[in-house]
């Protein structure tokens, strides 16, 4: 198959990685030459006990052998110059990975491919996740328990002094010229567009300071916004719902159904999945969903959507790679058997079920929304949700209630049924609704 335009939009939602997929195949080829290339380093003990959890356990070694096998032999999917898969099998995964963990991502100048690889891991496995054995063996639950102890690892790497390394003003820096442009225009968003603001004038740095006065990578990615550039709309208006997160729109539902079939093309909600089976979430079956996804390059953190009083707050564990068979080979209905590479991304129902995700349930002072829930869902490597308040905190409108640490995929709200919300923003948005902006009013 001929290289098309239709091939270059891998993870173009959110910014995550370039929009041409021609700049992550070359990013992924000289990873994996540089690992190939290199001195044989000894793997890091999590990944010495992810080898074994393979060696030993006949079932994942079944699947994960064989869903780099089941990638078509077609150049597309990422082989090498010689015609061979770039990464050929679990051993050369778990080398290739092995250098991931003390690596944070990085930003390219290149022309016309300026962007970046926010998901390094997901890369790897970006073919093999869309294959048969792909998809079980990433709703398998030994293989997400190993998953989630690598990512705290390479998790560690992203909070330490080292990670800060690529927040520097070369052609591969953050702060470099195209890097520092994006991660403007991204936050110049609602009554900030028309402005001169630069992103030191709109977030807390130091732009005097080695690496913008960030001590790490997540420090970065966790930045704050500086006092007064996102003030919170109507804040003694109980009906108004304030904006939760920096946010695309993805899609607005309404009387949705307990339980249904989320893993199906059309995704639709299925409410008790999503809340994890929660004692409270029969209150929001017939309600109204609302989602929005977030851009890598935008602010992380999240805001209560109402005044009130928070009454659970916890996170439930999911998967990290998984994607419904409809975005890969598994797909009946494909005349082509083809993998989609927009995956996980285009997935974005699908993982509201499936995914690592934080559960904030708020009780709003205002009785005509009563209980609020938010769902802060984590995507691939972007999967550490990190809640900030607790049971019985009272909240105002706008205060913080958490953060994705790197990045963050996507966020829901639920209202119950009954609550009739007016005037929530449609998808085909071209920018983020800035965070604590009115989202919506209850009538």
């Amino acid at each position: 198959m001929a290289e098309n335009s239709s091939q270059h939009h891998l993870h173009n939602v959110g910014n995550w990685m370039p929009a041409d997929h021609r700049a992550h195949k070359e990013w992924l080829g000289g990873i994996i030459r540089q690992v190939d290339e290199s001195e044989e380093k000894p793997l890091h003990p999590v990944l010495v006990e992810f080898r074994q959890l393979i060696e030993k356990n006949t079932r994942v070694y079944m699947l994960l052998t064989s869903m780099f096998k089941e990638v078509p032999q077609k150049k597309r999917y990422g082989h090498d110059p010689t015609g061979n898969p770039e990464i050929r099998d679990y051993c050369h995964f778990l080398h290739v990975l092995n250098h991931l963990l003390t690596t944070a991502p990085t930003w390219t100048d290149k022309a016309h491919r300026a962007g970046l690889v926010g998901l390094p891991i997901n890369a790897v496995l970006d073919w093999p996740m869309g294959t048969p054995s792909g998809y079980a063996a990433f709703l398998d639950p030994d293989i997400n328990a190993i998953l989630k102890k690598v990512l705290n690892v390479w998790g560690e790497f992203l909070r330490s002094p080292a990670s800060a390394d690529v927040l520097n003003d070369t052609s591969h820096g953050w702060f470099g010229k195209t890097g520092t442009r994006d991660l403007t225009a991204a936050a110049k968003v609602g009554p900030m567009a028309a402005t001169d603001l630069q992103f030191h004038d709109l977030f807390e740095c130091d732009p005097s300071a080695p690496n913008h006065g960030f001590k790490s990578w997540d420090d970065f990615f966790t930045r704050r916004v500086k006092e007064g550039i996102r003030p919170v709309e109507d804040p003694e208006d109980g009906r108004v719902i304030a904006n939760a997160c920096e946010s695309r729109p993805y899609r607005v539902a309404h009387h949705v159904h307990a339980r249904d079939k989320f893993w199906i093309k059309s995704q639709p909600y299925s409410v008790l999945d999503m809340l994890g089976h929660d004692t409270l979430a029969p209150q929001f079956v017939g309600g109204t969903i609302y989602q929005a996804f977030l851009s890598a390059l935008s602010y992380h953190r999240w805001h209560s959507p109402v005044t009130g009083k928070v009454v659970k707050a916890y996170v439930v564990d999911g998967t990290y790679y998984s994607e419904p068979l409809f975005e890969g080979l598994g797909n009946p209905g494909m005349s082509q058997k083809e993998i989609d590479m927009a995956g996980q991304v285009t997935s974005q129902g699908y993982i509201t079920s499936t995914a690592t995700r934080a559960l904030i349930f708020i009780e709003a002072d205002e009785p005509a929304i009563g209980l609020v829930a938010f769902i802060g869902v984590g995507m691939a490597e972007v999967s550490t949700c990190d809640i900030t308040v607790k049971e019985g905190d009272r909240v105002k409108k706008g205060d913080e209630i958490g953060m994705f640490h790197f990045g963050g995929s996507t966020h829901c709200l639920l209202f119950r049924k009954g609550v009739h919300v007016s005037g929530l923003p449609e998808p085909g948005m071209a920018e983020n609704k800035p965070v604590r902006s009115k989202l919506a009013v209850v009538l």
